[in-house]
């Protein structure tokens, strides 16, 4: 199956959020509690945030779109990692960040997240990167399976505040190359 993807605009700032509102909690450990969920959502997953990450030049947000309902999102950080944990790891450089990557369970099994995935890989090729890399939490194995079938490998951890929780994440990156693909 095919999926219509293509560069988020701003007006797609409100189903972004409608979107990572449903898939968000699907990657956090089942121990998560509801209120540091929602507390991540309203911090970084808003429809303002998404109008600001839009405005980003640094940004890239790419969306599956299926007759006008977003049925996933990739965004896509093209600067250096901020953290030493990040940063002292990475090998492929320059590196963009894949922050984000979720397609919505109606969508699960279907191939959306390959073509999504295989998209992510171009963009960051297409803006010079030779590396791609991601943090993921150390426990959703369906999500490491899924990047490692990617091409992505471990190497290192990181800490992800949600809520006020202190999670642990695998960094994992993968090396883009040129006509990069999945």
């Amino acid at each position: 199956m095919t999926h219509q993807i293509r560069t988020a605009t701003a007006d797609d700032a409100g189903r972004l959020a409608a979107l990572a509102a449903v898939t968000f909690p699907l990657a956090c450990p089942p121990e998560s509690r509801p209120e540091d969920i929602a507390a991540h959502l309203a911090n970084t997953l808003s429809e303002a945030h998404f109008r600001a990450y839009l405005a980003d030049p640094d940004v890239t947000i790419l969306v599956i779109d299926a007759g006008g309902e977003l049925r996933g999102y990739s965004l896509l950080v093209a600067r250096p990692a901020g953290g030493p944990d990040v940063a002292s790891v990475l090998t492929e450089l320059p590196s963009t960040e894949l922050s984000k990557c979720y397609v919505h369970p109606d969508h699960h099994g279907l191939g959306a997240a390959a073509e999504l995935m295989h998209a992510s890989i171009g963009a960051a090729a297409g803006g010079g990167a030779r590396g791609l890399w991601l943090g993921v939490n150390s426990q959703n194995a369906r999500a490491i399976r899924f990047y490692e079938k990617s091409g992505f490998r471990k190497v290192g951890t990181k800490s992800f505040t949600l809520g006020n929780t202190v999670e642990h994440d695998f960094v994992m990156e993968r090396r883009i190359t040129l006509g990069a693909g999945a």
